[in-house]
């Protein structure tokens, strides 16, 4: 699961490297519109439907492990 996680990063937000420390607050890219397509990518990798207050709570790698992990 992790290295889906790492691999829809990488993905949705252009990125060479990416690591468990991937966060909103250290990623120029994350911003409104790349974190929507996140959520896309993450429900479709999954096949889930995420909930409005996950949403909100993804903002790192963690968040969406932990997430993920509940599910």
């Amino acid at each position: 699961m992790e290295e889906k996680i790492l691999e829809i990063l990488k993905q949705v937000f252009e990125l060479e490297n990416v690591d468990e420390s991937c966060a909103q607050v250290n990623c120029e890219k994350w911003d409104s519109l790349k974190h929507l397509e996140l959520v896309v990518e993450i429900e479709s990798a999954f096949n889930i439907e995420l909930e409005p207050e996950e949403i909100a709570e993804m903002k790192s790698f963690k968040d969406i492990k932990k997430i993920l992990q509940g599910k």
